[in-house]
């Protein structure tokens, strides 16, 4: 046989999957055949009963051939493309010389709940399964004499229990207990090769357990008995690739505890949280029995110098790590530390305010680096461990540094404003950048920096997976506008529009954020390659993540960026109002009516009061706008020019403007429209004929709550999945505000878990959500940083509080003034009880229970506040961690509650 052609193998594919009418099923894989990784190209298997689909492929297997990798798809008639969970199936090809291969596999459901324990949080770190792995027989790697190969997963496997297998036959000794044949861990899957030539078929089996390094069986798998209907051909062999180990996994449940970086307080830190702050943090974690720390962002943010880059999800780089969470000590060593020691009492005076100072810490923290960059230039370039990570890491480490340099030289983040580079051009940028440039101090000033943020960051990570703690981080939805990403990928992104949020009750405008919104059809170009790698970068420092705002996924809030305030926007993408469903329901449609503002006498009077004639002349020509003051970013810059704030003219007019109950489609010739959200609301609206009024709302439900669904559902499920599937990582999503029907059933169906928030039900007839009603995949929480804590919250609205009391709480009469802590604990355990997998907690909130440690005002906790577009990120947390770390009683009393309830 010719070197490179060595034998043509024939391969039985079997998958077994309970398809519907209308579904197909494809094997997709690095082989020609397989469509090589293309799935338009892949292999399509035929129906051969209800739960069982097969294909047959010739497959020329040369000494090249090492592996074939694969895994299978699943197309349906209005659904889009489905690829299983996990593409770890591979084939020993170089090894095998038979002429035939059946390969027996199962489906993996991406909503298997056993699909998140084998996540690396739960492998490497909660689960902390053994390293003990005994196999009774030698598990060759040529197929030799063997005739199967039975491989399965088990993440849920106790610390050093091993799987074994029994069934019928004198192969399997007759469900032997006493001797069971034991499988050995072969990457993620648990093997076992056996000589089936004599057996009779068909034969019946089941994987069990057994403990103590396999010395006793415990039991076998839950459910049916698996089989092998049949023996292969002559000079066959088969694989049986049997999915999970069958056992009750839904009974793991964690605690937490969330924080900022920012907000953490040591006695070393520099007037700000810093990542080496988080080994102390880990230690009290480890001492209240808490599994998880979650994060903000930890991405820099520094665009304009001052406290307006305090808001952390505007990120300048969606990889680059702050500087502001630097430590200087550990930079320094014991080599620089006269460098940082002149610096010793400004870092007193700033860890002694209660809160951060963000340009006073920035501009301290930039001036040390810039001297210890210069005092350790010639030794760190050189460093084996720097070369790697810049090797790794120059994709977005250039052009960050680049960015910075260029930002710093200008004054400003504005690319588009710079006299050079204010277009991404990778030549310029590398000539830019050359270490032969007198400036290449200033640009590798940056590597430094990035760098030790690294070693930080990792080294607490790390720290945290030796204590059995897993860290959390945080995913934006939206990138800043003057960043880096949208400097070198403007097609990426949509930059005349801005992202936010509709009208709530916490923010009656809606959110305005300013991030342009995604290109979605520009990024799926080369299959979400941006997504993938910051997918990626999470994963060299993080062992879970929040998806910040995962409906915009689904949808996105998308303002026009000729508008300020959130209430103008709608959502992109969404399925439009024709002109004749109007005209089918006889409403009194008059198109300059229903989408300019709507603007008479009498409103100008309540609108204007004693001011109404200087604003006619300023601004009006008649009842319409002037071409100066026609939208929200005009009148905006008219106002910021004037020397005192006019802010309650300025309020009015951006209300007139608003006053319509239709926005017009873009490119649509008066023929499609978008509801105004909140249109109910607004004056146009109720001063139409009652009729009318009555079909728009109904249009306007249809519009908002019904149409949309099917849209958004195959929106979400083109991007979620295979972003899911690159990572290890364990994916949460923050599914609040206005939640589409089909978002927990996407998420669901992808294994996300979802967050649950008690005074935010999802249901609309709800006036609280109690957290015993929460799925298994989700986490619940009392409060998150956009919120008030507990204790804050039971201020706010006497009669809600009053009902949560009395119907939550499940007390009688008048409820406290104030939180007590007794009030503040029990609501706690409510969370700690719930079935819910994860428990996480505002470290004020687990404060809020002991009166002694507890903050004194606890309007003092509030991370931010989201109806403010200015709000100064900068709380801290009033007491040091080295303090927490000795409050043995309280610690212990926590201990004890997480213990009780199971976590």
């Amino acid at each position: 046989m010719p070197f490179d052609n060595l034998l043509q193998m024939t391969i039985h594919f079997y998958l077994r999957y309970a398809s519907r009418f209308g579904q197909t099923l494809f094997v997709s894989g690095n082989h020609p055949l397989l469509g090589n990784g293309i799935t338009a190209k892949a292999f399509p298997l035929k129906y051969l009963t209800a739960d069982l689909w097969e294909g047959t492929a010739e497959i020329p297997v040369t000494k090249k051939t090492e592996a074939l990798q694969y895994t299978y798809l699943l197309r349906g008639t209005h659904e889009a493309e489905v690829m299983e969970y996990r593409d770890d199936r591979e084939i020993v090809m170089k090894d095998l010389t038979v002429d035939s291969l059946f390969v027996y596999d199962t489906w993996n459901d991406a909503a298997g709940i056993q699909n998140v324990f084998s996540s690396a949080p739960f492998q490497e770190v909660l689960l902390q399964q053994g390293r003990y792995r005994l196999q009774t027989r030698p598990l060759k790697s040529d197929a030799g004499s063997y005739t199967h190969e039975f491989k399965v997963k088990a993440p849920l496997l106790g610390k050093d229990d091993v799987v074994c297998i029994s069934g019928s036959g004198k192969v399997f000794n007759d469900w032997d207990k006493i001797k069971p044949i034991l499988l050995k861990k072969e990457g993620n899957w648990w093997t076992a090769r056996l000589d089936l030539s004599k057996a009779i078929f068909p034969l019946a089996y089941k994987y069990g357990t057994c403990s103590a390094r396999g010395k006793s069986f415990t039991g076998f798998e839950t459910g049916s008995n698996r089989s092998i209907p049949a023996a292969g051909d002559a000079n066959s062999f088969t694989i049986l690739q049997d999915g999970f180990l069958q056992v009750q996994s839904g009974n793991w449940k964690g605690a937490g505890v969330a924080i900022p970086v920012f907000s953490l307080r040591s006695k070393r830190s520099f007037g700000i949280g810093e990542f080496t702050d988080l080994n102390l943090l880990v230690d009290w974690a480890k001492k209240a029995g808490l599994k998880l720390i979650q994060l903000l962002p930890v991405n820099d943010t520094t665009a304009t110098h001052t406290r307006r880059d305090s808001y952390p999800y505007s990120a300048i780089s969606a990889f680059a790590l702050h500087p502001l969470y630097i430590s200087l000590e550990a930079v320094a060593g014991s080599a620089g530390a006269s460098i940082i020691k002149p610096l010793y009492r400004k870092q007193q005076q700033l860890n002694e305010l209660p809160g951060v100072d963000y340009e006073q810490v920035m501009k301290f923290k930039l001036y040390a680096l810039r001297e210890l960059y210069q005092a350790q230039k010639d030794t760190f370039r050189n460093d084996r461990a720097y070369i790697d990570f810049f090797a790794q890491n120059r994709h977005w480490l250039v052009p960050y540094a680049a960015f910075c340099y260029l930002r710093d030289k200008y004054g400003t983040s504005e690319f588009n404003d710079w006299r050079s580079n204010s277009s991404y051009d990778e030549t310029a940028i590398q000539r830019l950048v050359s270490p032969g440039q007198k400036h290449f101090d200033e640009i590798a000033l940056h590597y430094f920096i990035q760098y030790h943020l690294h070693l930080q960051l990792k080294g607490a990570t790390e720290y945290a997976h030796r204590n059995g703690v897993i860290v959390k981080g945080d995913i934006p939805i939206g990138i800043y506008r003057n960043s880096v990403d949208a400097w070198m990928e403007p097609g990426l992104f949509h930059m005349e529009e801005q992202a936010g949020a509709p009208p709530d009750a916490f923010t009656v405008k809606g959110q305005n954020w300013g991030f342009p919104t995604y290109n979605w059809a520009a990024m799926q170009q080369d299959d979400f390659s941006w997504w993938r790698r910051r997918f990626a970068q999470m994963n060299s420092y993080f062992d879970a993540f929040r998806i910040d705002h995962i409906l915009g996924f689904f949808r996105i809030w998308s303002i026009p960026w000729h508008s300020v305030e959130g209430i103008m926007g709608r959502f992109v993408p969404a399925i439009p109002v024709r002109i004749n469903e109007l005209f089918e329901r006889r409403i009194s449609f008059d198109l300059h009516r229903y989408t300019r503002p709507y603007i008479t006498e009498s409103i100008l009077q309540s609108s204007f009061g004693d001011a109404i004639e200087e604003v006619r002349k300023d601004f009006f020509n008649g009842y319409e706008f002037k071409e100066d003051f026609n939208t929200q970013r005009k009148i905006e810059a008219w106002f910021s020019a004037l020397p005192e704030p006019r802010n309650d003219i300025k309020q009015g007019l951006f209300y007139l403007l608003s006053n319509v109950i239709l926005f017009e489609a873009e490119n649509a010739s008066g023929q499609e429209f978008h509801f105004r959200f909140g249109m109910e609301q607004t004056s146009s609206f109720r001063s139409l004929d009652e009729y009318s009024k009555k079909q728009l709302s109904e249009l306007y439900v249809d519009y908002f709550f019904r149409r949309q669904d099917d849209l958004w559902r195959r929106e979400a499920l083109n991007k979620l999945p295979g972003l899911k599937r690159s990572t290890q990582m364990l994916v949460c999503g923050e599914d609040l505000g206005m939640v589409p029907h089909c978002v927990p059933e996407v998420m669901k169906k992808l294994g996300i878990l979802s967050l649950e928030i008690q005074r935010m039900p999802k249901k609309e007839t709800d006036e609280f959500f109690h957290p015993n009603d929460a799925p298994y995949l989700s986490v619940v929480s009392p409060s998150t940083h956009d919120m008030s804590t507990i204790r804050g919250w039971w201020e706010e609205d006497r009669i809600l509080i009053r009902h949560f009391y009395n119907v939550q709480m499940g007390k009688v009469g008048e409820p406290p003034v104030y939180c007590e802590p007794w009030i503040n604990k029990e609501i706690l355990l409510m969370h700690l009880y719930s079935p819910a997998m994860w428990s996480i907690f505002q470290l004020q909130d687990l404060l809020g229970m002991d009166g002694k440690l507890r903050r004194q005002d606890p309007n003092e906790e509030r991370i931010n506040l989201p109806s403010d577009p200015d709000h100064y990120w900068n709380y801290r947390m009033h007491m040091n961690l080295e303090d927490l770390v000795k409050q043995h009683d309280f610690n212990e009393e926590l201990k004890g509650y997480i213990k009780s309830a199971g976590r």
